[in-house]
């Protein structure tokens, strides 16, 4: 599975983003995908993620009430709608895709991330 993340960009806090994974392969739909991101000089940490079958979604609390992480299989892509952006929310964000939906960096494939930069 390749994996290219878009979508990202400049934004005023308090705004929103859609950040689109777009996936290759024909394994996609078995996956589940999460949404990662890393700010400059800090960790990478788990932002969203979602089951195969979209049924079971998992966020991280800061962002938990501002982001949604949906996806169409249909179209082979994951997407992750950002809302009431806040400046704590730059950083470059990355998807990635494992068999189980898991909040720790254990998944197998990883796409290019894609720079967010929320303004104050």
């Amino acid at each position: 599975v390749q994996l290219q993340a878009s979508g990202g960009g400049l934004v005023q806090a308090g705004g929103s983003l859609r950040l689109s994974c777009a996936a290759s392969g024909r394994s996609f739909s078995r996956y589940a995908l999460g949404w990662f991101r890393q700010a400059p000089g800090k960790d990478r940490e788990f932002v969203a993620g979602i089951t195969w079958n979209g049924e079971t979604t998992l966020y991280a609390d800061s962002v938990k009430g501002r982001f949604t992480v949906s996806r169409d299989n249909a179209k082979n892509t994951v997407f992750l709608q950002m809302s009431s952006l806040q400046p704590m929310d730059t950083a470059v964000y990355y998807c990635a895709a494992a068999w189980v939906l898991v909040r720790t960096d254990q998944y197998d494939y990883w796409g290019r991330g894609t720079q967010v930069t929320v303004s104050s």
